[in-house]
């Protein structure tokens, strides 16, 4: 059993508990880049991806004007620990049931490494944890952060949907959406089956609709996380280690899949 297995038999346990109003908290955080993004995803999965744009934008130290006054300066953690190296920031996306099973989407964000002792150690972790990254050796994480959102359904081990390692993480803008989708039930949905959506949007989207090919319509937006015995309501979302942007899971009704997302405020 991997620790991404324990992890989501937790939730599971949790799942039991009525949950009421959870708040979300938004995470600002300022600088934009340009950047190719390159998403891995599962074979069974479709990638849609919307090009990102941005700005690099530079911003100075708080100051008071009193030149004899020293500005304090935050300094980046040191050890790999504190740097979440070798154990991840995990945010759970979303979760729900499928055919009596529960599932659940997590991300799982790992810091960079600095040195390939490091990102041996990191590798020889992601391997605990069921995590498989498209490097070769070691020396390709250094200085790179890596994140993994994985799909667990029933007791199949949970499943890597989207996953990179990158030197700075892509910040969408505007209406930038990026996203991949898959089957809940692999056995059962097929193919051509996919019914569950996750993806990435600006920190500014308040609200994100996904299309399913029956007509309807399921809409995803900020704010406070709301419940219905356990089950949580499409949401966008922050997640623990990830500042550049924001996350979405919908999942499709019974009887119909995936057609298309977009960002509509």
């Amino acid at each position: 059993m991997t620790r991404t297995d324990i992890a989501f038999l937790l939730a599971d346990a949790a799942d039991e508990v009525e949950i009421g109003i959870a708040p979300v908290q938004a995470v600002m955080r300022g600088g934009r880049r340009r950047r190719a993004r390159r998403w891995a995803v599962a074979a069974a999965t479709t990638l849609v991806l919307a090009g990102s744009t941005g700005a690099l934008a530079v911003t100075g130290l708080p100051g008071d004007g009193h030149g004899d006054r020293r500005t304090n300066v935050a300094h980046p953690p040191s050890s790999p620990e504190a740097r979440h190296v070798y154990e991840p920031q995990m945010t759970e996306l979303s979760r729900g049931r499928h055919k009596g099973k529960s599932w659940y989407v997590d991300i799982q964000v790992w810091g960079a490494p600095r040195d390939e002792g490091e990102a041996s150690r990191q590798l020889a972790s992601m391997d605990e944890w069921g995590l498989h990254p498209a490097v070769d050796k070691p020396a390709q994480v250094v200085g790179k952060i890596s994140y993994f959102v994985t799909m667990k359904y029933g007791s199949d081990s949970p499943q890597q949907i989207l996953f990179d390692s990158v030197e700075k993480l892509d910040r969408p803008s505007g209406t930038d959406l990026e996203s991949g989708s898959l089957p809940l039930d692999k056995a059962g949905d097929g193919p051509a089956g996919d019914r569950l959506v996750v993806g990435a949007v600006a920190k500014t989207a308040r609200e994100v609709t996904c299309y399913w090919k029956n007509g309807t319509t399921s809409v995803a937006r900020t704010g406070p996380v709301t419940y219905n015995h356990n089950i949580p309501a499409p949401a966008i979302v922050p997640a623990e280690g990830y500042p550049a942007a924001n996350w979405f899971v919908c999942a499709a009704p019974e009887g119909t899949t995936y057609q298309t997302a977009e960002v509509t405020k």
